[in-house]
């Protein structure tokens, strides 16, 4: 891989990561149309993505340093709980629990976690056909169609209210599973969590701020699972500095995308990437058939 391939592809990925477009899907068509070889893809992907997460932690920093703050005090209140339980059950006595969840932030942490456990179940279980389905045009193309329809449910949607207190766990589950879904190449992450959570009636700058967030464990778990696949690649270590430049475009590009989100959720704009995803997936698609 050449430095602008590098460029280029971390480009890519920071501007499909956020925009409702498919990072996976472009950078899947594009591998398959330019036979770019990446010696250790693998590795450069979990790169790119490590980027985009670099976008996210800047962007939405103040929160998730109340998030971290409030899951470490959910633990201490656990563990209080369970020595109560112990000591209620040896001493035969009465002593009150504590309430867990009792604010927005604690509660924004639990639906994470619920809406990640789907995520990962189907990640796990669909590992192989993930890869599988990156290897051809055909299935980025058709998802990239799925795609386009979400969006458009998306801005048509009525208008929702729902913040953290309001939002269920059952809405949490349904996210997660739309995220695992997501999984797909040509299947929009941030496109099929952002109509998830608009379909479930959230207020439409919490239904950004929860997908960009959820995105948080996701990729840190894939890198997780596909760190045993790095260490099977073969990897030339020149190549190591040259993914390194592709990630930091991939950060710089994906924080103007989580600001760009924000504004084209606000204002009802998702119809135009619905044309964008129909066109170019419609073009993958042929591009299977006549290539």
């Amino acid at each position: 891989m050449t430095v602008l391939q590098s460029i280029f592809l971390g480009i890519v990925q920071g501007l499909t990561e956020f925009l409702p477009v498919s990072s996976s899907g472009h950078l899947a068509i594009l591998e398959n149309l330019f036979h770019i070889e990446t010696d250790g893809g693998m590795l450069f992907d979990i790169m790119l993505h490590i980027g985009t997460l670099v976008a996210v932690f800047i962007v939405y920093r103040k929160d998730i340093w109340k998030m971290i703050c409030e899951a470490i005090f959910m633990f201490g209140d656990i563990c209080h709980n369970f020595r109560i339980f112990i000591l209620n059950k040896i001493h035969k006595t009465s002593l009150k629990y504590k309430r867990v969840v009792h604010n927005s932030y604690r509660k924004f942490v639990v639906l994470i976690l619920v809406s990640t456990f789907p995520t990962a179940v189907i990640g796990y279980l669909g590992e192989n056909l993930i890869s599988d389905a990156s290897d051809t045009l055909l299935i980025p193309g058709i998802c990239l169609l799925i795609t386009a329809v979400l969006l458009l449910m998306a801005d048509t949607v009525q208008e929702g209210k729902k913040l953290p207190r309001e939002t269920s766990y059952k809405n949490a589950l349904v996210i997660g599973c739309a995220q695992g879904c997501a999984t797909l190449p040509g299947l929009s992450r941030s496109g099929t969590t952002i109509a998830a959570c608009l379909l479930c009636g959230m207020d439409r700058r919490f239904a950004v701020k929860y997908s960009f967030i959820l995105s948080i464990p996701a990729v840190l778990g894939a890198a997780v699972l596909e760190v045993k696949d790095v260490i099977a690649e073969p990897i030339v270590m020149s190549q190591v500095g040259i993914y390194a430049i592709g990630m930091v475009f991939s950060a710089v590009v994906g924080y103007i995308c989580i600001k760009t989100m924000l504004v084209v959720v606000r204002k009802k704009k998702f119809a135009y990437f619905s044309v964008y995803c129909t066109l170019v997936g419609l073009l993958a698609i042929a591009g299977h058939f006549f290539l």
